[in-house]
């Protein structure tokens, strides 16, 4: 399995899914030999055994690999490819030498390579290499088939493929349109569509990621399989039991500040809401490229004083923010799945979903809205914080449903497609 980040060390929901995913694996039978760029050493590797691609070594000079290497130019592709940056990051950190470009060269094809394992300006670079390395562990070990979690991986995928001949499952869990509405960038467009056309399967994780797939990338829809994400209980009840500092009832809003996630409509709706009820805290939670637009635009509704930022958080530190939470807010444009509201739900918090979501497929106890209605949102958020009835029945039903959500019935499924590709 082919990953680009493992707990602790994440920064969004597929390092999160794929620790669960590779648990509910292991209690189905399955054996799961992870591979990630960066491996720090504190990673739970009691479902998995994790492959730090900085240690594995490749022979350039060998004549195996130089005719591998020769059927993917791919690995010539030299783009700054880079998440989540505005304008002018990105242009500081494009701005190189052409000394700079050989050495990075240099580097891809040398016999060990050192992996950020971030998202930063080498980006395009390390997929690349981490290409390479997908062959060299493919010649190396013993496996059945090879599962490769979106774009970042999907050529380490492929390689492991040719030179195994094993079949290739790609997971999907977000795409190109997802990201950037239709503005895409064609060259993750290129190796996202490149990637599921090698596929023996293709995995989506929502009915919605599957019809784009099928609808924007023209693939097969013989050959990809809906399998919805799953959540993980909380590990520490006390996390629960924390008391809020404010008298105020707290809507939370938690993901990536970007595009797709919708932050823009949490704010229109934070001041729909603080027109009728002051008594009432908004929480951003997380960072991104629309975060200094964000807080612009809230002192410009002058509601900074009922509204915070917090940054970035992960781990013990989401489940701790949900806790102080009374409602959660997911205003997603395009989100493949959401695993964000589960955790919400799991800490006995009713959560309202844009109806543009993969998660709004499954959850029969959150408020749907399309991501767009701002005063439909508004009307959620004042129904929960006003009505008490309203808000026990999300909360308690909510809580049960979520709970019924194992990584244990996702991964039965996951085994179901192994076994059908492998007879392929």
């Amino acid at each position: 399995m082919f990953g680009w980040e493992f707990p602790p060390h994440i920064t969004g929901g597929l390092g999160t899914a794929c620790y669960g995913m590779t648990k509910g694996l292991l209690n189905k039978g399955a054996e799961v030999l992870f591979v990630v760029p960066k491996a720090y050493g504190d990673e739970d590797q009691r479902a998995v055994r994790l492959v730090d691609a900085s240690d594995v070594t490749v022979d350039v000079y060998d004549n195996e690999f130089v005719q591998f290497a020769k059927k993917f130019t791919y690995l010539e592709v030299g783009s700054n490819l880079v998440p989540y940056l505005d304008p002018e990051e990105f242009e500081n950190i494009t701005t190189e030498t052409k000394l700079e470009k050989e050495l990075r060269k240099k580097s891809i094809f040398s016999r060990k390579y050192e992996f950020s394992g971030k998202y930063g300006k080498d980006l395009m670079e390390e997929v690349s290499r981490y290409a390479l390395v997908g062959g060299a562990i493919a010649a190396k070990y013993d496996f059945d088939v090879i599962h490769a979690h979106d774009w970042l991986t999907y050529y380490a995928g492929v390689a492991a493929q040719k030179v195994s001949g094993k079949p290739l499952v790609v997971h999907i869990h977000a795409t190109e349109f997802d990201r950037t509405g239709e503005n895409i960038n064609t060259i993750l467009f290129d190796i996202e569509r490149s990637g599921m056309m090698a596929a023996d399967r293709v995995i989506a994780v929502s009915n919605l990621t599957r019809k784009i797939v099928i609808d924007k990338h023209g693939i097969d829809p013989k050959k990809i399989f809906t399998v919805h994400n799953a959540i993980e209980p909380v590990d520490k009840p006390e996390v629960l039991n924390i008391k809020k500092a404010v008298k105020e009832k707290v809507v939370t809003f938690l993901g990536r500040i970007t595009f797709q996630k919708g932050p823009e409509y949490f704010i229109e709706t934070a001041y729909k809401v603080l027109q009728k009820d002051r008594n009432v805290r908004f929480v951003m939670a997380g960072s991104g490229d629309m975060l200094n637009k964000m807080i612009r635009r809230v002192a410009q509704l002058k509601i900074a004083d009922r509204f915070h930022f917090t940054g970035f958080l992960k781990g013990e530190a989401v489940d701790r923010m949900f806790a102080l939470s009374d409602v959660f807010v997911m205003p997603s444009v395009s989100e493949p799945f959401g695993l964000v509201p589960l955790e919400a739900m799991r800490t006995n918090v009713p959560v309202i979903v844009s109806k543009q979501s993969g998660v709004a497929e499954v959850l029969k106890h959150a408020i749907k809205v399309d991501f767009w209605d701002v005063n439909g949102t508004a009307d959620a958020i004042y129904g929960l914080l006003h009505y008490k009835a309203l808000f026990e029945m999300f909360k308690k039903y909510g809580k049960n449903e979520v709970n019924d959500l194992k990584w244990e019935n996702a991964a039965v499924k996951i085994m179901d497609v192994y076994r059908d590709a492998a007879r392929t």
